[in-house]
């Protein structure tokens, strides 16, 4: 038995265990990290549940609650790097537990602050807490996902991300009952100590694979980088910035919708229809959005796999500037509401496993925590665009010009996609090659 607790035995595959059996337990470790991933997916897609119940109880400007949630997403990416130092430097063993076991700890003090929070600076203390925790278990996990899988990255990171992406389906209904029993202040703090509890306890038996360990790419499809690039080695690169930039310009866009999705369904008055079994429009919008913002993430890291990440984004995005469009056509109307938000979703969650996968095919795997952590970070800019959209709302008094902006965004992206990204990143495998690294490919399914 060895010290994080999971037999190494034929099943798990233990040390000097044949291909098959390391290859059933790397799948075992990805599970506990999807775990971890849904118990942290409700501090980001559960959010705006409590944004009106807590501007009624306070009398507190939208706005200003939405700073709150600007400072959770800035302090769940910026401090990553952090984060991925530590995983990386403290081995494969013990930095995965203790990284992802600190989060845990902290996303539970999160949410309990801000059941507590009388003023907007503890609420906002709260905010900042849980999402250096949520921060803390995201990265560590995809970091994790990345290094076990180099032979299906995109499918993985897909995967591990939709744990973060559909979680809060799980929990939508529950929260919102508990809210309209016991308030906003009993849901935020129960749904906080048991979803960190879960974290703290599921962690310590995750760890990263040794020298060696993850089986080895053989069959060739997607380029991949045969050279590992420490962390300012990548930030030399150009590509890097590209990708950067555009993670900034998708992260917002999807971010207003998540923070503000019950705030436009009540502006198109189908907040409270009901629709479905005694649940309202908005409920069941939520679950459908979280549902399909899960599904796209292994969904695209697959296709991913086969045709390439810039053509898998330029594909995405596009479809997201349809969706984000037809929102403010048949949005108010309670199906048309429900369906396009999970289409937005569709179309943003993809994001989380595509821009990880290009990233480590680009950079490698070894330092992969460390420099998804840097990429992460740009979703914390884009979370300071979020109250942005609030404002738009205060002076336009509705959502269609912020559902519009956020139509021209991804369009913009979809261009950088095919003009800037595709040819930089031809560039960059053709510099490689140049110094005499040879390009691998990433395996077909």
């Amino acid at each position: 038995m060895p010290s994080n607790g999971i037999p190494d035995s034929n099943v798990f595959g233990g040390p000097g265990s044949a291909g098959g059996a390391v290859s059933k337990r790397r799948w075992w470790y990805l599970i506990l990290g999807i775990i971890c991933m849904v118990m942290i997916a409700n501090l980001q897609y559960g959010w705006t549940l409590f944004v009106l119940p807590i501007h009624k109880a306070h009398g507190w400007a939208v706005a200003d609650i939405q700073v709150a949630f600007s400072l959770f997403i800035a302090l769940e990416t910026w401090p990553t790097p952090i984060d991925g130092w530590f995983a990386d430097t403290l081995g494969p063993d013990m930095g995965p537990r203790v990284v992802m076991g600190v989060g845990g700890v902290l996303v539970a003090l999160g949410w309990i602050l801000e059941s507590r929070a009388g003023s907007l600076s503890m609420l906002y203390l709260g905010g900042a807490l849980g999402g250096l925790g949520a921060g803390a278990v995201y990265t560590t996990a995809v970091g994790n996902a990345v290094k076990w899988f180099k032979d299906r990255r995109g499918l993985a990171v897909g995967l591990t991300a939709a744990g973060f992406g559909a979680g809060a389906a799980l929990t939508i209904i529950p929260i919102r009952l508990v809210i309209a029993a016991g308030g906003y202040t009993t849901a935020l703090f129960w749904f906080g100590l048991i979803q960190g509890g879960i974290v703290l306890i599921v962690s310590q038996f995750i760890r990263a694979p040794k020298q060696g360990e993850a089986p080895a790419v053989t069959q060739v499809k997607v380029q991949q980088s045969a050279r590992s690039h420490t962390t300012p080695q990548m930030l030399a690169q150009p590509v890097f910035w590209v990708l950067y930039v555009l993670f900034i310009l998708m992260a917002a866009g999807g971010l207003m919708a998540a923070a503000n999705m019950a705030g436009i369904a009540k502006s198109y008055h189908v907040a409270n229809i009901v629709v479905f079994a005694g649940a309202t429009a908005l409920s069941v919008g939520l679950i459908f959005a979280n549902v399909m913002n899960g599904v796209a993430r292994p969904l695209f890291g697959w296709v991913s796999d086969n045709i390439g990440c810039s053509n898998t984004m330029a594909i995405s995005f596009g479809l997201g500037a349809v969706a984000y469009f037809m929102m403010t056509v048949v949005g108010h109307y309670a199906v048309g509401f429900i369906l396009f938000a999970g289409l937005i979703f569709v179309c943003w969650g993809q994001i989380f496993s595509l821009f990880p996968t290009m990233c480590t095919d680009l950079f490698g795997p070894k330092y992969a925590t460390t420099n998804l952590s840097c990429l992460y970070t740009s979703k914390g800019i884009a979370g300071f665009l979020v109250p942005l959209a609030s404002l738009l709302v205060a002076r336009t008094h509705n959502w269609s010009a912020a559902l519009y902006l956020v139509t021209a965004i991804n369009v913009v992206a979809v261009v950088l996609v095919l003009l800037v990204l595709r040819p930089a990143e031809t560039r960059y495998h053709a510099g490689e090659v140049a110094l005499g690294f040879e390009e691998r490919q990433r395996p077909a399914e």
